[in-house]
């Protein structure tokens, strides 16, 4: 498909989900199709775009300059309608202007990285109780859930991201579940230029903690591998 431009404004169809405001490309959801509205790149970045898939490609196209200008044609893809692989549970805790990752220092697909702590949902656990085990597990802090922010699917992962808040201290390394990783706290402000896994949460997050978390939970597609290039879309 080819997403459709008013001059420098991508023109998208308004649906309501459970009383929240998402935008779907025309011709891309079952009918009746919804009313047209034309976002620009800013708006659209902090909108829920459905599909998933097919808005991560568009916005960044859009912000590296290929939008109005061009004709950019993309798949249309929507990850979150297969089977997950894997169901991920993460924790956003933020202290004191910092918020807590977990460091990588060299792995074997790449150099040093961070990531939100969080982990696989088990058997007969709900994805916040993974939330507040992962946190304890790799951080040996105690942590209470507050709202979920974001869901990421990436390579067949669904992510399901929660604002927590956490109390204790960081534990001695031995006694944590890291695989070969250290909890450390990073200043919010300096997320957009952090490689941190999810790419596309890093300026998301900073930008929330400044001026507010989402009503609903940003739905994004990842499919950036190299988390040293500044993600802004």
């Amino acid at each position: 498909m080819n997403p459709h431009f008013d001059g420098d404004r991508l023109i998208l169809e308004e649906h309501h989900d459970g009383g929240s405001l998402r935008y779907a490309f025309p011709g891309t959801t079952t009918p009746p199709p919804g009313p047209l509205h034309a976002l620009s790149l800013d708006e659209a970045l902090h909108a829920r775009l459905w599909p998933a898939g097919t808005a991560e490609a568009v916005l960044r196209a859009w912000a590296e300059g290929s939008g109005p200008c061009g004709a950019v044609e993309v798949a249309v893809h929507d990850p979150a309608a297969v089977p997950p692989v894997r169901v991920r549970a993460g924790a956003i805790v933020i202290r004191d202007g910092h918020v807590l990752l977990i460091h990588f220092r060299q792995t074997d697909e790449g150099g040093p990285h961070f990531e939100i702590p969080g982990g696989g949902v088990e058997p007969g656990e709900t994805r916040e109780e993974a939330a507040v085990r992962e946190l304890r597990e790799e951080t040996g802090l105690h942590g209470s859930v507050g709202r979920e922010v974001a869901r990421v699917w990436k390579e067949g992962r669904h992510e399901h991201y929660f604002l927590m808040a956490a109390e204790g201290r960081l534990g001695a390394p031995e006694t944590l579940d890291t695989y070969g990783g250290a909890p450390v706290w990073i200043p919010v402000e300096e997320l957009p230029t952090t490689p941190l896994w999810p790419r596309r949460l890093s300026w998301r997050i900073e930008h929330w903690h400044r001026t507010g978390w989402p009503a609903h939970p940003a739905e994004l597609a990842d499919s950036i591998t190299d988390l040293q290039e500044r993600c802004t879309w």
